[in-house]
């Protein structure tokens, strides 16, 4: 792929389907891609319990804080509870290849998570989350669901990804160090997973948010 790492996931991108076809295309054999009506029967699912008319509002803690590539009517710090920030994902695809697999976030159970929350406006909702559902749901290695997120001291319900701790390439139990060479040398279609680390920690500084697996792995890792 031609200046393969230099890619941006953009709205566009993520609507291409010969890019798309192209970054798929270097999953092991056998890899499952949801279809287009399987992507729709999910967002279907979804939406069902959501009031028709109503914004929908996604809870964002890595690359969605930066760089959400879908439409949206502004964003604002929130928190959740009940889950955690985790490089618990083995990348091989975007970050990462299968010969040097990179380390991606996703939500794991247990603790709390500072991030931002991202409002669709209410008729926009299904076309924007066909793009999030493009970009975050093809694999299986997450799972969408509602979580209660904290903002400005209000409830709102949103939608988030959260690992499939089912899937193959969902790890846990890894050394901090392991963890650390795995995020310093991934790299793939969409770039390294040491520039996602780097920006997770720098947007997290601008919320003021100080997470501390974060700390851990960028003391191990070593910032640059």
């Amino acid at each position: 792929m031609k200046d393969a790492a230099r890619v941006r996931v953009t709205r566009d991108v993520l609507l291409d389907e010969a890019f798309v076809t192209r970054l798929y295309a270097q999953l092991p054999a056998g890899a499952h891609l949801r279809t287009a009506g399987e992507l729709e029967a999910s967002i279907d699912s979804m939406l069902a319990g959501h009031a028709e008319g109503e914004a929908v509002h996604v809870f964002a803690y890595g690359s969605l804080m930066w760089n959400p590539a879908f439409d949206h009517a502004g964003t604002r710090p929130a928190t959740v509870h009940g889950w955690h920030r985790s490089f618990c994902l083995r990348s091989i695809i975007g970050r990462g290849s299968p010969e040097q697999p990179g380390l991606m976030l996703a939500l794991d159970r247990g603790g709390a998570c500072h991030g931002v929350l991202l409002c669709i406006e209410a008729q926009k909702a299904r076309d924007e989350l066909r793009v999030l559902w493009r970009r975050e749901m093809m694999t299986g290695i997450y799972d969408a669901r509602w979580v209660k997120a904290r903002a400005g001291g209000m409830a709102v319900r949103a939608i988030t990804f959260t690992a499939n701790r089912a899937h193959t390439r969902y790890v846990r139990g890894l050394a901090v160090e392991e963890m650390a060479r795995m995020i310093n040398c991934g790299a793939g279609a969409l770039g390294s997973s040491r520039e996602y680390f780097d920006s997770v920690l720098d947007h997290l500084a601008a919320l003021g948010v100080r997470d501390a697996g974060m700390e851990r792995l960028r003391v191990a890792a070593g910032r640059r």
